[in-house]
């Protein structure tokens, strides 16, 4: 383990709580405002934003969930040999040592329960695991937890490409396996809950920047800040694990005469479900149960982000798009197509 000395770390105190981070490599270069090319790596394609969070890559039309970051340190062999530390602390929740099992390659996911709402960090294409590493195990903020590497599934990331894929995000539903299973993919899910189709995520590097800025003190304040895309309602009685698990996420409290009828969700332009307000009955009328309506959506955001399917335009009527189907699925545990 390497002493928070030599890391460079970001905190801000708000009432009793801190966020505390740090960057999860050795690369002192973001922190020192140097260029993006100093510290993120692109894809082969050499354009820099590839190596960004969001519609990032094939001109705009592919997703990238995090951001890629360049080694500071090679071996004679020229492989990438920085450590790869826990950017908070928390509790390593998976493990994936096979690098084929996932076009992650080897990776780690700490859930950090102390946040506000608890997110969970994701390190990927590693080299190889801490020794002594396992799940369940707590981990430090600063602490080494791998090496950065070019492992994955399916294609081969080249020595001069190595990085590590970096996400900070949130769990959609701990009934992933029911969804998993209704989908009927034809392969074995071999990450449980920390399944990358389970997990999305907000910009790692848009964070460090409002959070440097001091105009967020918490990730409760980013997700209030995110500018909704689509707003939906959902007809249901069901409270969703997912708001068990985040309340800091409500828009406003549960009631507490009546039982919640439904939700009105927004989500942002990646689909990540950051605010949710409780409906009462009289507030749903006209609804069936669980009827899923569009009742709000950004068309200039919709278009600036092609990439993720979330509304379009059936009939003259907005409908929903595959990826927020898939969201609202997981998250609602629904089992039919919307």
């Amino acid at each position: 383990m390497i002493s928070l000395a030599g890391l460079c770390v970001l905190s801000v105190s708000v009432f009793a709580q801190r966020v505390e981070i740090v960057w999860p490599t050795p690369s002192t270069a973001y922190f020192e405002g140097k260029p993006l090319e100093t510290f993120i790596q692109p894809t082969a394609s050499g354009v820099l934003e590839s190596g960004l969070f969001g519609c990032t890559r094939s001109g705009g039309a592919q997703f990238h969930e995090g951001i890629d970051i360049k080694p500071v340190k090679r071996n004679r062999q020229g492989e990438a040999v920085d450590p790869v530390f826990a950017a908070m602390s928390g509790v390593v929740r998976h493990i994936s040592r096979q690098a084929g099992n996932s076009s992650y390659g080897r990776y780690i996911v700490i859930e950090h329960p102390d946040q506000l709402p608890g997110v969970f960090t994701l390190y990927a294409h590693l080299a190889s695991i801490a020794p002594g590493l396992s799940v369940g195990a707590k981990v430090e903020r600063g602490q080494e937890i791998a090496v950065m590497g070019r492992s994955a599934s399916g294609y081969a990331i080249p020595k001069d490409r190595a990085h590590l894929h970096f996400e900070i995000g949130v769990m959609l539903t701990r009934d992933f396996q029911g969804w998993y299973n209704f989908k009927k993919f034809g392969s074995r899910n071999e990450h449980g809950l920390w399944n990358g189709m389970n997990l999305i995520g907000i910009d790692p590097l848009d964070f460090f920047d409002q959070l440097r800025a001091r105009r967020v003190e918490t990730f409760q304040q980013y997700f209030a800040q995110l500018k909704p895309a689509v707003k939906v309602r959902v007809a249901t009685r069901r409270v969703p694990d997912f708001i068990e698990r985040y309340p800091a996420l409500l828009a406003k409290p549960m009631p507490t005469d009546s039982l919640v009828a439904g939700w009105e969700v927004a989500f942002n332009e990646m689909g990540v479900p950051f605010a949710w307000t409780p409906l009462t009955a009289m507030e749903l009328i006209g609804m069936g149960t669980n009827e899923v309506r569009v009742v709000a959506s950004d068309e200039g955001i919709l278009k600036k982000n092609r990439c993720r399917s979330l509304v379009f335009m059936k009939r003259g009527k907005p409908a929903i798009g595959k990826d927020l189907e898939t969201v609202l699925q997981l998250v609602f545990g629904l089992r039919e197509e919307l």
